[in-house]
């Protein structure tokens, strides 16, 4: 377990107890010990099961963070498939009440109910599965698959899908990304960074607006992205949990705070970092960096 923590591989170790096995060899000889026979067999007996229960440990371990990655990549993906899940259910309710009179009973009207039923089904697997991968633990590695695009189309899309959980006219969500901004980051990570800020900033701000901003910082060469609102705002003494992986909002149904633990991480899987401002009663702002291209971080956290 030492030489694993120390990240030495397998082969490694195993070398090791190989290079000791001769040098006791060597000793033995320097010494005048015979080490034929029993003492040999003992011997060999000794070193083998110690290399057997590094197989062992190595084999254990690995399967262990198997299972770990897997855990946290549903736990990552339900999440992320519940603000999507949201907008489905409330545009389903709305075509309900557009089409309840006259084709409550037409294949439209039980096409919409076999909708809604499902989108209720699929939101409870979703809130199963994130419940059941609560001791997920986000600092493991993420993989990125960087390349240059446009930010402002990825704004303006996910704003369009999010525009039926902000409410009909009731939450302005407003895109001042410059439109000839450029940025170099894994688009699918950073969609779901948006989406998990934006989704946060809807739930505390039922009336209000929502505005996103990026800007070049030519100084540090980086990116700078802010999502800002006029909501409800953050108490003092939550600001530095927000981004704790279990952190919990005893004024929100079933809160897990995974969301904001998801943002941090993937930030800082970019080499980037995310941070709050924020005054109860006069909203928040969330604002993350992103290293510019020729950045010679690597492009694993963990």
């Amino acid at each position: 377990m030492q030489r694993l923590q120390e990240a030495f591989d397998l082969e490694e170790v195993v070398a090791e107890y190989n290079i000791l096995r001769g040098c006791l060899h060597d000793l033995a000889e320097k010494n005048g010990l015979s080490l034929q026979g029993e003492p040999f067999h003992i011997m060999n007996r000794v070193l083998d099961q110690a290399i057997g229960l590094a197989v062992q440990t190595y084999a254990t371990q690995r399967a262990l963070e198997v299972q770990r990655r897997r855990e946290e990549y549903l736990a990552f993906v339900a999440h992320d498939l519940r603000t999507p899940l949201n907008a489905i259910s409330l545009a389903t309710r709305v075509l309900e009440v557009i089409f309840r009179e006259p084709t409550e009973r037409t294949e439209t009207g039980r096409m919409l109910k076999t909708l809604g039923r499902n989108v209720q089904h699929l939101q409870r697997l979703v809130e199963k599965i994130i419940e059941e991968n609560a001791h997920l633990r986000t600092e493991s590695g993420v993989k990125l698959e960087r390349r240059e695009f446009d930010l402002w189309p990825l704004v303006e899309a996910l704003i369009h899908d999010l525009r039926p959980v902000a409410g009909t006219g009731s939450t302005k969500l407003i895109n001042k990304v410059p439109q000839r901004l450029v940025v170099y980051a894994d688009a699918s990570l950073l969609r779901r960074v948006f989406q998990n800020l934006i989704g946060n900033a809807i739930k505390y701000t039922p009336r209000g607006k929502i505005v996103i901003k990026a800007q070049e910082l030519s100084a540090e060469g980086v990116v700078e992205c802010r999502v800002t609102d006029n909501g409800m705002g953050i108490p003092e003494d939550r600001l530095e949990k927000v981004f704790e992986e279990l952190e919990t909002d005893s004024a929100s149904e079933g809160g897990l705070g995974l969301g904001l633990a998801i943002v941090k991480t993937f930030i800082e899987a970019h080499g980037g970092r995310v941070a709050l401002e924020s005054k109860l009663g006069l909203g928040s702002t969330f604002h993350f960096t992103l290293p510019e291209k020729d950045d010679s971080k690597v492009s694993h956290a963990g």
